[in-house]
């Protein structure tokens, strides 16, 4: 996996991280359910390559507080900060197991500016120390983008980001999706498309824009938002 990660353009460095980081997802994922992809080469190429497309939209600048929302096996937040350590990275998950691994992680990686908080998004966004604290939210979660939108955005500051990490047909979900956003203080910016050489991955970035204060009444209660979506 080192080698082919620097012939893809990843430092000595952050290949070895990502090796370990490989080590730690498929030891534990024999103990609790993390990922379905185990081989090396698709942990590379479907996961940490994968994330590493969520910078192709220039929207994550250095330094840049950043919170993942349904952090699972941390994915994208770990590979983007291994990939640019002065990011400011919070990993939200609403499963205490997945939290451990999370942290197990930051610790055999010697990771700095990073946390684990468990916390489910609809309670999360309520805290004082997360609401409207965050200049990008990403999320690469199966839910359909109305209801990431109500989950991730209240996480962001007024003239912030939220960026979904979306298959090749997400313009359906952008187009479903808009009023929600616009409820919710956001804008569809632009919509980025980002391919892993070499494979058949082709996939997209919803760039949501924070224009304004989300009101206070969202995120609703769970599980409203992903049984109910925003119209």
């Amino acid at each position: 996996m080192i080698t082919y990660l620097t012939s893809r353009g990843i430092p000595q460095e952050q290949a070895d991280q990502f090796y370990k980081y490989f080590q730690l997802l498929t030891d534990w994922n024999t103990r609790m359910n993390l990922t379905a992809i185990t081989e090396e080469r698709e942990v590379a190429d479907k996961h940490f390559l994968d994330c590493a497309g969520i910078f192709s939209c220039g929207k994550i600048a250095d330094g840049a507080s950043v919170i993942d929302v349904g952090a699972g096996a941390g994915f994208p937040s770990l590979p983007m900060k291994i990939l640019n350590p002065t990011l400011d990275v919070t990993m939200l998950d609403s499963l205490q197991k997945r939290v451990g691994f999370l942290d197990a992680v930051i610790d055999e990686l010697g990771l700095s500016g990073i946390r684990a908080v468990h916390a489910r998004a609809e309670d999360g966004a309520r805290q004082a120390d997360l609401r409207e604290q965050f200049d990008v939210c990403v999320a690469r979660a199966v839910a359909n983008l109305a209801t990431l939108a109500e989950l991730c955005l209240p996480f962001v500051k007024k003239g912030g980001y939220f960026i979904a990490m979306k298959g090749p047909v997400a313009d359906q979900e952008v187009e479903e999706g808009k009023r929600a956003i616009q409820l919710l203080g956001g804008k569809v910016e632009e919509v980025c498309s980002y391919r892993i050489p070499d494979t058949d991955l082709d996939h997209r970035l919803v760039v949501v824009k924070k224009v304004s204060q989300t009101s206070p009444k969202y995120p609703r209660k769970a599980p409203k938002p992903s049984r109910e979506p925003l119209k």
